[in-house]
């Protein structure tokens, strides 16, 4: 895709999105609304939870080089065997936004031609944190109706190779293929397969090889009145299939779109529940960490059939 196509598609996008959201500072959230949700509690008829997100990752690896770190701090070596009452305790340090651990990118995260979405300035993000289009927008969670596409599954393969791209016709095929139609508000997740191929073959640098979106499938979205996207991958291709830009479906769905990403999930355990139950669409419930400030947050959606 050449970048005169790409910024072509960005403005468009960019002009029907602010047409189409009441409330500018949350993005494409404003499509969940309470009908919406109280709607999608009628998925509910197994009582069964599933995460949707991997464990964090604590060892190196090719596409995770500075992995949390989950350190001990109590109770010390001199209390295991002592009498009395002592507790276990932890903390955790990590980046939110990497290769290989399950996150939610604000809109705050991307930033293009010195704005982040909806104009916003970028000076808004600071030293100290973000002053605008937070993490703290989704302080009460995203709640409403999950639909997960399975596009390995539509092409008979147990994944997408790196490189590759998920086009809008994959996604209507796979609706179609699926018995199911995404909507207005809806969280729509996409499944390429790249956690079965990491557990299968192992970690790679998937800063440079991964499978995501084509830039054109967020189309799609834009068409369904999607309110949040996630893969088990990044979302985007590497390499890009646009010039200059190497993450195309991060800039239009954040960017243009106020569509929060969650990168890196898993839908390994998903998929048999919704196969066995006939149905790809479910309560989906996401909580955010109270993070001020943050232009991300690690996440464990969840979904209930």
């Amino acid at each position: 895709m050449s970048a005169h196509d790409f910024r072509t598609l960005y403005e468009r996008l960019r002009r029907e999105s602010a047409r189409s959201t009441v409330d500018g500072r949350r993005g494409a959230l404003c499509h969940v609304t309470p009908e919406r949700v109280v709607a999608a509690a009628s998925e509910v008829r197994l009582g069964r939870t599933v995460s949707l997100a991997a464990p964090i990752e604590t060892v190196p690896g090719p596409d995770d080089p500075e992995p949390a770190v989950h350190r001990m701090t109590g109770p010390a070596p001199e209390d295991l065997g002592a009498d009395g009452l002592h507790f276990a305790t932890d903390r955790f340090a990590m980046n939110v936004h990497g290769d290989a651990d399950s996150h939610l990118d604000a809109l705050c995260h991307v930033v293009l031609d010195g704005e982040l979405y909806g104009g916003a300035p970028a000076s808004s993000v600071t030293p100290e944190g973000a002053r605008a289009l937070s993490v703290d927008l989704v302080a009460d969670g995203i709640v409403g109706r999950g639909v997960l596409l399975d596009i390995p599954r539509l092409r008979g393969v147990p994944w997408l190779e790196p490189g590759d791209h998920v086009t809008s016709d994959d996604l209507t095929a796979a609706e179609a293929a699926q018995g199911v139609r995404v909507g207005p508000g809806d969280l729509l997740f996409v499944r390429v397969g790249h956690r079965l191929r990491r557990t299968e073959l192992g970690p790679w640098n998937a800063a440079t090889a991964r499978t995501g979106l084509h830039p054109t499938a967020v189309e799609f979205l834009a068409e369904r009145k999607v309110a949040v996207l996630g893969g088990d991958g990044n979302n985007d291709t590497a390499p890009s299939a646009v010039q200059g830009i190497a993450f195309p479906v991060h800039v239009l769905a954040i960017h243009a779109m106020g569509i929060p990403l969650m990168d890196y999930l898993q839908f390994e355990d998903l998929v048999p529940v919704c196969a066995q139950a006939g149905r790809w669409s479910f309560l989906c419930a996401v909580a955010p960490l109270r993070l001020p400030g943050a232009t991300g947050s690690p996440v464990n959606p969840i979904a209930v059939l």
